[in-house]
This record gives C-alpha cells, sequence and structure tokens, in this order.
C-alpha cells in the first residue's frame, strides 16, 4: 500500500511541475516571439529579458509552496485497500503481522476514523424486543 501512495505522489508532483515548466516556458515564448503580435495583430513590443527572469523567478516560488502543500496533504492522506481477512464469527481483522485486532481498533490506527456505538433497528428487534413491542 506504501508503495502505490509513493507512486501517487510521484505522479502528482510530476504534473506540478509539467504544469509550471508549461508556464514558463509559454511566457519566455510570448516574450521572444510576441505571440499577441503574431496571433492577433496587436502591437510589437520589445524584449524584457529583466521581466521575464523575474516573473520566471515568481512562478518558481510559487510552484515550491504549491509541491510544498501538496505533499504535506498527500502525506496526511492514509486510505484502507486490499483484501482484509476478516473472521466471520467475530469480525475481527487479521493484520499483516498474523494478530487478530477488533475492527475499530484496526481503522482507527490506520485512518482518522473516530468510532461511536449504536444499535440498529433489527438488533434492537432481536435482542431486545420488550422495547420495540412498547414502541409500537
Amino acid at each position: 500500500m506504501e508503495r502505490i501512495k509513493c507512486i501517487i505522489t510521484r505522479r502528482v508532483i510530476i504534473c506540478e511541475v509539467i504544469a509550471f515548466s508549461a508556464i514558463i516556458l509559454l511566457l519566455w515564448l510570448d516574450e521572444i516571439l510576441d505571440i499577441p503580435h503574431v496571433l492577433l495583430g496587436a502591437e510589437k513590443t520589445p524584449v524584457n529579458l529583466t521581466e521575464s527572469v523575474f516573473e520566471s523567478i515568481l512562478i518558481i516560488m510559487v510552484a515550491g509552496v504549491v509541491v510544498y502543500f501538496t505533499l504535506r496533504l498527500l502525506h496526511e492522506i492514509r486510505v484502507l485497500g486490499g483484501i482484509l481477512p476478516v473472521c466471520i464469527s467475530c469480525k475481527k481483522i487479521r493484520s499483516k503481522e498474523g494478530e487478530w485486532v477488533p475492527f475499530e481498533i484496526y481503522v482507527k490506527n490506520r485512518s482518522e476514523a473516530e468510532f461511536s456505538h449504536s444499535i440498529c433497528p433489527e438488533c434492537t428487534e432481536k435482542l431486545y424486543p420488550e422495547y420495540c413491542d412498547q414502541k409500537k
């Protein structure tokens, strides 16, 4: 599971780097080729390398912040996946270590989920029929 998470993280970061690189490339193509002049017939503007370098540095700084927060968010994501061996009687889950762990503890240790216990209407009827008759 950890391997899959690393692969997904790597792909997301690669996509972000490609996107920011494309923005910088477009910025420089516009500066050198004057795209509005060529495509739209706008007034020709002079090449300003200082401005392009400054804009590129700003884009790289923004990219750094975006990649940093993406890595933090992806690190926080916890996903349960795969096949979980569950006891058909007590509903405990067998861990990788071969231990049989109660469902609530297994999920709580591997996610941000919290549990609250209750009883469904079907179980109430089975276990406490005397309370169901009073309601009817």
